[in-house]
């Protein structure tokens, strides 16, 4: 059986990586006697996937993790004995079964919400949400984005689906989180706050990513996003 969890990481929590995220949910499947499946081979492992990977300093009350198990009692039952081994920090939020040809949660994202807020106060600008209106009415929000490897010259504007202030004088947005066009947060806020003319320290300002979407809608439709929790 295909088993979909979603869990909020937030805390001190925020800065375990995404290696230490796994290893820490391998040891609590066991420690809840989870009967999960292993792979065969010389060095079995559990059969275990993620969504797309949080980055350290960030919170998130959508996190995904695809697990197959060999039985178990109930959904209830499992989500309780999970959050019995959690820490401070983690919690899990929702246990699905998922259909036998479901995609994996990695597979399925398209798209993710996060949520920009100060760590301490509101953003120390004037005209937050006319800014942020006129930094999305652009036509283009070009962005060079340096690797290793290359340079390369983006257009952030076609993977920004939703951008605006929310009523607690935060900053929310929907973006591209697909493995072909992945936007950061930080990227879009980098941009605004460049187009705006504001001075913020990276250390200032809080990111939560809020969900993690897929795209249901079929090619050439408009898009359709769900939850990963919500796929049946």
């Amino acid at each position: 059986m295909k088993i979909r969890i979603k869990f909020a990481k937030y805390g001190v929590m925020k800065f375990i990586g995404h290696l230490d995220t796994m290893r820490f949910f391998q040891k609590a499947v066991r420690r809840a006697n989870i009967d999960v499946k292993y792979s065969e081979g010389f060095s079995p492992h559990q059969i275990m996937s993620f969504a797309a990977p949080l980055g350290v300093g960030m919170e998130s009350y959508g996190e995904y993790m695809d697990i197959e198990v060999n039985s178990m009692d109930s959904i209830e039952n499992m989500k309780e004995a999970l959050n019995q081994v959690m820490v401070d920090g983690m919690e899990i939020l929702s246990v699905t079964l998922l259909p036998e040809r479901a995609k994996n949660a990695m597979a399925s994202v398209s798209a993710a919400s996060y949520r920009i807020r100060m760590k301490e106060g509101g953003f120390p600008v004037c005209g937050l949400k006319a800014s942020i209106e006129g930094f999305y009415r652009q036509e283009t929000i070009p962005y060079t984005k340096e690797t290793k490897k290359s340079v390369l010259e983006l257009d952030l504007k076609q993977g920004i689906y939703e951008l605006d202030a929310d009523d607690e004088g935060g900053i929310q947005m929907l973006v591209n989180a697909s493995s072909s066009g992945n936007i950061k947060p930080s990227m879009v806020f980098e941009k605004l706050c460049q187009f705006a003319g504001w001075e913020i320290s990276p250390s200032a300002y809080q990111v939560t990513r809020l969900e993690t979407y897929t795209n249901l809608a079929g090619e050439g439709e408009p898009h359709r996003f769900v939850p990963l929790s919500e796929v049946k």
